[in-house]
């Protein structure tokens, strides 16, 4: 302050004065880190990938004789209007479009194609094969954190000719299939919640059928 109470006297302008005064009186400001203005990393890739017995919704912008809804056969293709063949198992919706728009290309200028999965079955790897006495055995698409409970709800249950306390489930662990048995009637009827067991993406559950 007194430095520049000597520079007003020396004929230092007063608004030179006034700026130096306010500069004083103010706190540094904080600079940011490195890196600290970089963008977040992306989340992986988690998108979903078609399988054989999954239904398809194909929508043509503009073009509503070409948009089907067709199923993916069991050798992994659909055919669609102009297009007979494409490969759609193992590849994500957006890029059955982009192929799409390929072979589409050679009859229409610029075309668009959404497709949208409207019956969810999955690649094998990524389900849950229930057989034997269930009340409709299928392939079940597997998520997250599905239970025993949650793939006996999904195949609607058990028939009276089951034998739930005689079932297993199947599970192949590096390359090797071990059996787990596993108490359905107690998981159903008794609540045995302990019979519960989180299943993983390629298990199958096998329920025989009673003996009489």
């Amino acid at each position: 302050m007194t430095r520049i109470m000597k520079n007003w006297r020396s004929g230092l302008p007063l608004a030179t004065l006034f700026c130096l005064l306010l500069c004083l009186g103010r706190p540094a400001l904080a600079q940011p880190a490195a890196g600290a203005n970089a963008p977040p990393p992306e989340p992986p890739s988690s998108s979903y990938q078609i399988g054989a017995g999954d239904v398809l919704q194909i929508f043509v912008w503009r073009q509503d004789d070409l948009s089907v809804t067709v199923p993916v056969r069991p050798d992994g293709m659909i055919s669609t209007p102009l297009i007979n063949d494409l490969v759609a198992v193992g590849k994500t919706p957006t890029q059955v479009a982009h192929e799409m728009e390929a072979a589409l290309s050679k009859f229409l200028r610029a075309p668009q194609v959404n497709v949208i999965v409207k019956e969810f079955v999955g690649l094998t790897s990524a389900q849950i094969r229930v057989t034997g006495q269930a009340a409709q055995p299928k392939a079940v698409p597997y998520r997250d954190r599905m239970t025993l409970l949650d793939v006996v709800i999904a195949v609607g249950g058990l028939t009276k000719f089951a034998a739930g306390n005689r079932s297993h489930v199947a599970r192949t662990v590096d390359g090797k299939t071990e059996e787990i048995h596993v108490r359905l009637d107690d998981l159903m009827n008794r609540g045995k919640i302990k019979e519960n067991i989180v299943m993983q993406p390629g298990d199958v559950l096998i329920i025989p059928e009673r003996v009489f």
